[in-house]
């Protein structure tokens, strides 16, 4: 069985930790692993390899924390842009052998009972080795309205509702064979195309056509890029919509497993809170200090490295990061998605990008960031190297913390050691690059008009990032 880990997702609504370079699924919520990397390690247990289908843009992202982890091999499918779940889910598919068995599972849910987990995983491999497209429906703890359900006989799907209303939920819960719709699904890969093609012939065309126009990477992985204009002409929707919920052959497998999509703070709350504090505490680095709470209950509190200190109030949710503090009252964190539609418009990098930024040869952190300069920390890993790249606007001092710099100034390549620094002039072309073994870190200190991201001109990249 093949896991298929769908890693699209976006997690606007756990702004400021999750922002477009560093979706939540790559955030280190629990025990200093992501939920992608918990996926992976979740699903190794049932499954032989992994196939990742994730945009281009997260994919070092995606490489560096499997090195982190004692993950399986790995294959990746890169999307320019997102097209949901149906079309990424085909796609995949038709890089597999029909008979392949594929579980499908979201790279951004927590489990909490793996056992439970590993169980219903082996119902829904029977089932599907049988020829059905099975999903898995969770039992409610509560009448949420964020979510779909199905209602269910045993393993026979009686129907799919749409998201309900309070009191409709309600009804859901006290009838009993409703079941949230968790977006994990197991089946033979030959099934579902089949079945996408009865159902939504236009994505299955849209579909065959791209992956056959799609780039396979010469590797022992055979990993795959679909084109831009391929990918444009899928249309977007779901897997629920085009083909589970028009099928005849759609069986579910209800279960219990200690289940959350965190799609909001809320969602975080109830994952994090214990009974024995009175409110939920997480911390995004193991050295934060823990909050103080005098009078206080009912409050989720996630620091980033600052003492937080809270006085008489309760069900609140405090999120703290570097550069952005979300404070909002429980119950209301949907809203966040408003908060961020504004950032977008008014200050864009605060939505995309945390002051630690990932690239593929490594991080930098925003230290201070003025009008007419900035400062960072860049780490560069062994064996890494920056693009051959100028800025037009702006003049660079690099200063070497750690480790040796091989430093490219127009015709000349030269050695920065620890405590010696380099001057880059403005519109010079430059290159950073660590030849040695350990961690190259500088202290970067930029300099002009304009310090923004995209000031840079890339000449030549390894990582094939030129525009």
């Amino acid at each position: 069985m093949i896991n298929l880990i769908l890693c699209g997702g976006s997690g606007t609504r756990l702004w400021p930790l999750s922002r477009t370079l560093l979706p939540k699924q790559f955030v280190r919520l629990f025990n200093n692993r992501s939920l992608f990397q918990e996926t992976v390690l979740r699903n190794q247990h049932s499954c032989s390899s992994a196939f990742i289908i994730l945009n281009t843009e997260h994919f070092f992202l995606a490489i560096d924390q499997l090195s982190q982890i004692s993950s399986q091999s790995a294959r990746f499918l890169h999307e320019p842009i997102g097209r949901n779940t149906a079309p990424a889910i085909g796609l995949a598919c038709f890089a597999l052998d029909e008979d392949d068995i594929v579980l499908v599972t979201s790279s951004d849910h927590l489990i909490k009972n793996i056992q439970a987990y590993n169980e219903a995983v082996v119902t829904a491999k029977q089932l599907a080795e049988e020829g059905f497209l099975v999903t898995f429906g969770i039992k409610p703890d509560y009448p949420e309205t964020g979510f779909g359900y199905i209602e269910a006989s045993g393993n026979d799907v009686r129907s799919f509702k749409e998201k309900p209303s309070e009191e409709l939920a309600k009804s859901y819960i006290e009838q009993g064979h409703y079941y949230w719709n968790s977006g994990m699904f197991c089946f033979k890969a030959g099934v579902f195309l089949s079945e996408l093609k009865s159902c939504s012939p236009e994505i299955y065309t849209a579909c065959y056509n791209a992956i056959h126009a799609s780039d396979t990477d010469q590797n022992d992985n055979g990993d795959i890029t679909i084109p831009l204009t391929f990918m444009q002409a899928i249309p977007d929707n779901s897997i629920d919509y085009a083909v589970m919920e028009k099928s005849h052959k759609v069986k579910v497998v209800p279960c219990d497993l200690g289940w959350s999509d965190l799609g909001s703070f809320d969602a975080l709350f109830n994952s994090v809170k214990e009974s024995s504090r009175d409110n939920a505490l997480l911390a995004t680095d193991n050295t934060d200090p823990e909050p103080i709470c005098i009078n206080s209950h009912n409050n989720l509190l996630v620091t980033h490295g600052r003492q937080i200190a809270v006085i008489d109030v309760d069900d609140l949710l405090i999120v703290d990061t570097f550069d952005a503090l979300l404070i909002s009252k429980k119950g209301s964190s949907q809203q966040v998605k408003q908060v961020v539609e504004h950032i977008r418009k008014h200050a864009p990098e605060l939505a995309k990008v945390h002051h630690k930024a990932h690239r593929p040869w490594g991080t930098y952190e925003v230290l201070l960031d003025s009008p007419f300069y900035k400062i960072k920390r860049i780490v560069v890993k062994p064996g890494s190297k920056l693009s051959l790249q100028k800025h037009h606007h702006r003049n660079e001092h690099w200063i070497v913390v750690s480790g040796t710099a091989t430093v490219t100034l127009e015709n000349e390549t030269i050695l920065v050691r620890p405590n010696e620094s380099t001057y880059i002039k403005m519109g010079y072309v430059h290159r950073l690059e660590n030849q040695g073994k350990i961690n190259l870190i500088i202290i970067e200190v930029q300099v002009g008009e304009y310090v923004g991201e995209d000031d840079i001109i890339r000449l030549e990249d390894i990582y094939g990032r030129l525009k």
